[in-house]
């Protein structure tokens, strides 16, 4: 008999590699819903540049629903620690309904947060813990932090300053226990799309000209008429850095989509760098061609989604 050992899918792949469109349709498939893993799209009122694509998740005539888009306003500063909160929340609501929770984007840090199992959690600064630390050696503050955790992760003890800030968060987790959020049981499977990168390219140029048919300037030119500073457009992404400078005058329209263009493409680059690294520290991706049907993608990661 066929069973699913996996409680999480996590579908992932550079931008415009078409995931939204298939981690809707293995959710179709699975009886699940969809976590979107896009540090952009919480945001309301940012759809185009952020590329939410609502049309994508409507699968046979069925709606399929999706979590953490539109969650914050444009202008707030939404924080890797929220989302590991917000993540665990909709986990946990879904799977009590008994659906299949299918993580889907490409923020690397998002993906890390939901799936690692670390806590993420705004640690303060302890300065009387660093004063009577700040004369220790690394060997002596290495030898500290091993008595108080495993040393899993190499970075901790690398430099005296990550040490420090490692017995700081450790303390900190030690003291407040009963506060710290459940961190719940989360067996990944990891799925992604690839095209070749000569194609690749071309679906990043093709989406960046619709987008701009699409009323992207528009968009952006909305939410700066509604009080949203500049600067923090520029936060929120390539597409909003770009034409927030050519609405300001900086860039003309032309230079705009060149410069835009090749920053996206770059962007998928260090996408496909974040993957790797993932890979090397044991994550198995299992890498689905894009070009492929998307009944024969879905029929594959089924199959690796289940055992006998």
């Amino acid at each position: 008999m066929e069973s699913i050992i996996y409680n999480l899918v996590v579908v992932l792949g550079p931008t415009a590699s078409g995931k939204t469109s298939f981690a809707a349709h293995l959710a179709h498939s699975l009886n699940g819903e969809v976590i979107s893993a896009d540090s952009r799209q919480i945001y309301r009122r940012m759809n185009i540049g952020t590329g939410k694509d609502y049309k994508d998740y409507v699968v046979n005539g069925n709606s399929i629903p999706v979590h953490l888009t539109d969650i914050a306003e444009p202008g707030y500063k939404y924080s890797v620690y929220e989302y590991q909160r917000d993540f665990y929340r909709v986990f946990n609501d879904i799977t009590a309904r008994v659906k299949f929770p299918v993580l889907c984007g490409g923020s690397g840090m998002y993906i890390d947060a939901a799936t690692r199992n670390y806590r993420l959690i705004e640690v303060p600064v302890n300065e009387k813990l660093r004063r009577d630390l700040r004369d220790k050696s690394l060997e002596e503050l290495a030898s500290m932090l091993a008595k108080m955790k495993d040393l899993h992760n190499k970075t901790d003890t690398d430099t005296v300053e990550h040490a420090l800030r490692a017995i700081e968060i450790q303390k900190y987790y030690d003291e407040h226990k009963d506060s710290l959020p459940e961190i719940p049981v989360i067996n990944p499977v990891y799925i992604g799309i690839l095209f070749d990168r000569k194609l690749e390219r071309e679906r990043i140029t093709v989406r960046l000209k619709n987008r701009l048919k699409e009323g992207m300037v528009e968009e952006v030119k909305q939410l700066l008429e509604s009080g949203v500073p500049a600067e923090s457009l520029s936060y929120y992404g390539l597409e909003y850095r770009y034409v927030t400078s050519y609405l300001t005058g900086k860039l003309d329209y032309e230079t705009m989509v060149s410069q835009l263009n090749t920053a996206i493409h770059q962007f998928a680059k260090r996408q496909r760098t974040w993957f790797r690294k993932m890979e090397r520290e044991g994550c198995l991706i299992h890498w689905l061609d894009g070009e492929s049907p998307m009944k024969e993608k879905i029929d594959r990661a089924l199959k690796i989604l289940r055992t006998s």
